[in-house]
């Protein structure tokens, strides 16, 4: 009997062991199915693989628009005009893009605007193979782009709820994020290899037929299976005219404005974004002046900062948890801090582990604002709120360009980012110091979203 006891502790012993592995096993399994939560559902994944592939071309696109306006006119105030006219249409018209989207079918305006991006794609491609382009074709063709991005982004955005739901946002922002940054760091390098062999030509044909699989992912959505918005009791629908389409607008703001954690979210995310964010202008002055690193080494720098975002991005999908504003302001904190650090480092391989996590800071917080800001925002309302996140993150882009490139033009690379990382800084603080209040006022917005 005694012996019975020993070998049936023995067995439970092992039993124990082999059950620990196993619920081991299931649990890292477990996480590694919560990275890619939101792909289960069929909508969003037909976005999601259109999207991986267009977002390469996209990238491709943008390297050899550049080069192209390089090899036309050798001059980089023509170059810093390309990029305005890309989003100087977003600060004016993204508002107008949020009224739209929340107006419309989302994946009716997506179609229509993924199409239109192909369009112009295409015939920027033919102007290039056919060596009839001008640099005035180049401008036009980018305002055209920046006006269709005012209105794709807001709708692209808040189209993702539809797709997902709320339970599965968090994910599909963060692997959205993922894709981003994972074409920024595939589709520069094949953008360069096929300059050299082939000229710019064939990146602008490419980014044209990259549209193909988005706009038939797109077309090919269940309607039926989306998370329809849900209409308010007495909710105006139609506000038609220019009236109604200010008092759509109108609508939006206020309900920002007497809603303190969205009002100071939009407020960190605008400053963050108009001093900090917009350091691109001035990294290849930096890698070159500073840390006299060459082409090569910017190019590290710009791979560093991607390979950053990435891990951000894949890390915050495997979390899975819903952001709290807390979390925003601590993000942006180490932002701006690692900028102001990383503006001081005469060190080539300190710069590329900095940059790196300012890249990885970027996307924490940005991605969590994201959610949190549709987390809140009332169904009927999401295009609009979306659109103010879309012009204070992407919309001032020029006027953040403007401030950095003229305080790097009179004060030299290292100033500009250490300038800019401290209004971040200072801006980050303030939110910090006065979220209590936007934090209270949490729990009743979310219970008012329906």
């Amino acid at each position: 009997m005694h012996t019975l006891t020993n070998e049936q502790k023995g067995l439970t012993a092992q039993e124990l062991v082999t059950s620990n592995t196993v619920r081991e096993i299931e649990e890292a399994s477990s996480k590694r199915w919560r990275t890619f939560a939101a792909l289960r559902h069929r909508n969003f994944r037909l976005f999601w693989l259109g999207q991986l592939i267009s977002l390469i071309g996209t990238w491709m696109q943008t390297i050899g628009q550049s080069w192209l306006v390089l090899r036309l006119t050798g001059s980089a105030w023509a170059l810093g005009i390309v990029g305005a006219l890309q989003f100087v249409p977003i600060l004016f018209f993204a508002l107008f893009g949020g009224i739209l989207a929340d107006k419309l079918p989302k994946r009716r305006v997506l179609v229509f605007t993924q199409t239109f991006a192909m369009i112009q794609a295409a015939v920027l491609g033919v102007l290039v193979m056919t060596h009839t382009v001008q640099l005035w074709h180049v401008y036009v063709l980018a305002l055209l782009l920046g006006l269709t991005n005012a209105f794709d982004m807001p709708t692209r955005q808040s189209f993702v709820v539809e797709m997902v739901g709320r339970e599965d946002l968090t994910n599909a922002i963060a692997l959205n994020s993922s894709l981003f940054n994972m074409a920024r760091i595939v589709g520069p390098g094949i953008g360069g290899l096929i300059i050299a062999w082939l000229g710019e030509a064939p990146l602008f044909v490419i980014n044209a037929v990259s549209f193909v699989p988005v706009i038939a992912g797109l077309l090919m959505i269940d309607t039926n299976k989306l998370h329809a918005p849900v209409k308010r009791a007495g909710q105006v629908v139609a506000n038609k005219g220019v009236r109604g389409t200010f008092l759509s607008l109108g609508e939006g703001l206020r309900y920002i404005q007497r809603t303190p954690l969205l009002l100071l979210t939009i407020i960190i995310v605008g400053a963050v974004s108009l001093f900090g964010i917009n350091f691109n202008v001035t990294l290849p002055l930096f890698a070159t002046n500073v840390l006299s690193i060459g082409p090569d080494g910017y190019g590290f720098l710009s791979s560093a900062y991607g390979v950053g975002s990435l891990v951000a991005a894949l890390w915050i999908a495997t979390q899975g948890k819903k952001p709290i504003f807390k979390k925003i302001v601590l993000f942006c904190i180490a932002f701006s801090a690692l900028e102001v650090i990383f503006s001081l480092s005469k060190l080539p391989m300190l710069s590329f582990l900095i940059i790196a996590l300012v890249g990885f800071t970027q996307i924490s917080f940005s991605a969590a604002a994201n959610t949190l800001l549709q987390t809140v925002t009332p169904d009927h309302l999401r295009g609009r709120i979306m659109s103010v996140y879309t012009l204070v993150f992407v919309g001032t882009t020029p006027i953040g360009n403007l401030f950095i490139g003229g305080l790097a033009s009179a004060l030299g690379a290292s100033i500009s980012f250490l300038v800019g990382g401290a209004l971040s800084l200072i801006a980050a603080i303030i939110g910090w110091v006065i979220r209590a209040s936007a934090e209270q006022n949490t729990v009743e917005q979310r219970t008012n979203v329906r």
